[in-house]
């Protein structure tokens, strides 16, 4: 996406537009319509992805108080259909959706966190682990069913995994301590996002895995590197 000025952004109740992108709510779910160009290369990301409604979760997690951090997992299960025009790409499957909420910076309420999510035979689990710089550290464990319900239960165990090529550190959890990357989605200087293979709930699972260093985010040779990949108008 690209970072745009005050004037290019619309919000109203079920919709949110950015530029010549948007966001909206109707009856059946959650429509995306992009209308970016890639960077560094001026490429075109032009289509349509939508993310056909399941039950909503209304429940909000706080992550640190003093900042003002909560998260919403909006749609912890969903199905997800995307339509580009530009690169030509089509694809379906499992999706999920939620948001982040605070009053400052993330990098100065975290040095570091890192989230998964496995598709569960009737919903999602997800597991959360942050270190906070003004308090203890943050370890979520909850399963969604698709019904709306939400049960949180003791994250089992860690395991450590590779670290990048830009050596982020990275380590999710799993029953048996073992897991093992099996994709690279994105690998940057702060940030990674990765497809797992574990054991959880007594099951093999594939998930997605995000590992984050706002420590990294925070260095200021990183900052001046943001606009190469995010454009600024």
């Amino acid at each position: 996406m690209t970072e745009r000025g005050r004037a290019k952004v619309t919000r109203a109740r079920d919709m949110l537009s950015i530029g010549p992108s948007a966001l909206f709510w109707d009856a059946d779910g959650l429509t995306i319509r992009v209308d970016e160009r890639g960077a560094p290369l001026p490429k075109r990301v032009r289509g349509t992805i939508r993310l056909n409604r399941a039950t909503v979760n209304t429940r909000t997690f706080t992550l640190e108080d003093q900042g003002g951090h909560r998260w919403r997992p909006i749609v912890p299960s969903a199905r997800v259909e995307v339509d580009l025009d530009a690169p030509d790409l089509r694809w379906r499957g499992h999706g999920y959706f939620d948001m982040n909420i605070g009053d400052e910076p993330l990098e100065r309420g975290f040095s570091r966190w890192t989230w998964s999510r496995a598709a569960t035979p009737n919903g999602a689990t997800i597991l959360y682990d942050a270190e906070r710089r003004r308090s203890g550290p943050l370890s979520l464990g909850l399963l969604f069913d698709g019904s709306g319900g939400c049960d949180s239960f003791a994250p089992p165990l860690k395991t450590v995994l590779p670290s990048t090529r830009w050596r982020v550190a990275r380590e999710t959890r799993s029953d048996d301590g073992a897991a093992s990357v099996t994709r690279e989605f994105e690998d940057t200087p702060f940030y990674s996002r990765s497809l797992l293979n574990t054991k959880l709930h007594g099951q093999e699972v594939a998930c997605i895995h995000e590992s984050l260093s706002l420590d990294r985010f925070d260095h200021p040779l990183v900052k001046l590197m943001l606009p190469f990949r995010m454009p600024r108008w």
